[in-house]
């Protein structure tokens, strides 16, 4: 009896066993499956970098659309960038659609906020028009600059970011007709391969244009200008993450390829000195520019951060005194509230006035004494999506830039590690396994993507404000929601300077 008992349950006994042990090596063939598709895929870093546990952050990340009310910060309490505006860059520059439901999840009350003064009579998509192209430097330059693009990628070196990061953006500017600037790292040969337009960007240390000693070579200048693709040289005083800083690569970043390019040794950190020795006033700065525009030929300007601003008073003064064509031929303004490059917290933090403070002051600046036609103004800083870029249209700006959206749009997902050589996306990193998980072609279609989808969104904002297009933008299109909870507009509280008799 016992044994015909146990005879029947051994059996369930090995069936179960049996079930259990195929499902095991189901699960494990699964697993080598997946390691095999995520190995070899090229449209997410995470996972080529992180096989098979990558994927857990897709999960997480759909869940937290339903359970942020609970567990997350809702879209737009994260920092720097909140999960609305990462989220559109995804979008954007995987060319998806980008309309949402259920109304905005911004918040409209907090002070600065602009808020767009649609027309009753909004441009017709059929009479909207693209932005025409803007010269810089003509009157000055031997060989001026025929911009195409409003929307352009900001300075990030070669150093700072991963060779395939910069293959992507290379591919990915010429792709959509947008200039790429090298930062301050020079221009490498990756830069070059995609055969998008260049500026080149001379920072404290003059790297890829200095001497044995560390000086500013015109015949190493000369060489630069040489290549077609570059168009334009921007001199670099002072940048929105560090003001009054140099540059600084760690020494783990400073490979043999990198320390070439820049004419220093390899495996040291690269700090550069935190202002030109030699441009000490408005003088030595109109005199670098003029330097440096004879060298090469083409048009030149300069990058900084508005802290004090007397000195541009000066300049403007200046500049009119002996004449328009010793002006800088732009002038690139940036945010003081952070960027890509490592720097103190003390200064990302405390130096320098935001864009949305300075950006006005440097337009008026520039039309107060006459030179609309003559500077072209570049803002820079934070500058992520379309509401944001409209604004900096809406407030004089010729062109925008941006880094950070240009690194969202390469997979980056804010590990907030781009000075510890450990991005786990590979856009910041030289560890050739990290690096694996970025491919550059698929990467230069979603830049490419991101720029033709923030033209074409800027543009929506102003059809809707009844404009053809951005640079039509004014002052009156946007109100700032101030102190007392109303909005006003912006020409109210920044009134258009008007030109001043030379």
């Amino acid at each position: 009896m016992m044994e015909d008992f146990i005879q029947p349950a051994m059996t369930l006994l090995d069936w179960l066993t049996t079930i259990f042990v195929f499902m095991l090596g189901l699960a494990a063939l699964a697993v080598v499956a997946l390691y095999i598709i995520d190995r070899n895929q090229t449209g997410d870093a995470v996972r080529r970098n992180y096989p098979v546990v990558g994927r857990l952050r897709a999960v997480f990340t759909e869940l937290g659309e339903f359970f942020r009310q609970y567990f997350f910060a809702m879209d737009r309490e994260e920092m720097p960038f909140n999960r609305a505006q990462r989220d559109w860059i995804s979008r954007a520059s995987q060319g998806k659609g980008n309309t949402v439901a259920f109304g905005s999840t911004r918040n409209l009350d907090p002070v600065g906020t602009p808020i767009f003064v649609n027309c009753p009579w909004p441009t017709l998509d059929d009479d909207a028009t693209c932005p025409p192209s803007m010269t810089i430097g003509g009157g000055s330059a031997k060989i001026p600059y025929e911009a195409g693009s409003y929307f352009n990628v900001s300075a990030m070196s070669y150093g700072a970011l991963s060779k395939p990061a910069v293959l992507a953006l290379s591919h990915g500017s010429a792709k959509a007709g947008c200039w790429m600037n090298t930062g301050e790292g020079g221009v490498s040969p990756f830069h070059l391969e995609g055969g998008c337009d260049i500026v080149f960007q001379i920072g404290t240390a003059k790297y890829g244009v200095r001497d044995a000693d560390g000086n500013l070579c015109d015949v190493k200048l000369a060489e630069v200008a040489a290549h077609e693709q570059v168009r334009m040289f921007e001199i670099k005083l002072s940048q929105g993450a560090k003001p009054g800083k140099g540059g600084i690569l760690p020494a783990k970043k400073v490979n043999e390829e990198i320390a070439q390019i820049r004419g220093i040794e390899p495996h040291s950190a690269s700090i550069s000195p935190n202002r030109w020795p030699e441009i000490a006033s408005t003088d030595d700065l109109l005199a670098m520019i003029d330097r440096i525009r004879r060298a090469t030929g083409k048009p030149v300007g300069f990058k900084t951060v508005v802290g004090a601003y007397g000195w541009l008073d000066d300049l403007m003064a200046e500049i009119v005194r002996r004449g328009p064509e010793c002006a800088p031929d732009f002038i690139t303004v940036d945010g003081g509230d952070g960027g890509t490059g490592a720097a103190p917290m003390p200064l990302i933090d405390n130096v320098g006035l935001t864009l949305r403070e300075s950006l006005p002051v440097v337009v008026d600046m520039r039309d107060k004494y006459g030179l609309k036609d003559r500077i072209r103004i570049i803002a820079s800083g934070k500058l992520v999506t379309p509401g944001e870029v409209a604004w900096a249209m809406c407030t004089g700006a010729d062109f925008v830039n941006s880094a950070r959206g240009f690194m969202f749009a390469l997979g980056c997902i804010q590990a907030m590690k781009c000075n510890k050589n450990t991005c786990p996306t590979g856009i910041t990193t030289h560890d050739e396994r990290l690096q694996k998980g970025l491919d550059p072609a698929n990467k230069a279609v979603r830049v490419a993507h991101f720029v033709e989808n923030m033209r074409k969104e800027v543009g929506v904002i102003s059809h809707s404000c009844g404009v053809d297009e951005p640079r039509g933008l004014r002052r009156y299109h946007v109100r700032m929601v101030c102190s007392d909870g109303k909005s006003r507009p912006m020409n109210e509280l920044y009134p258009v300077a008007k030109a001043e008799a030379a």
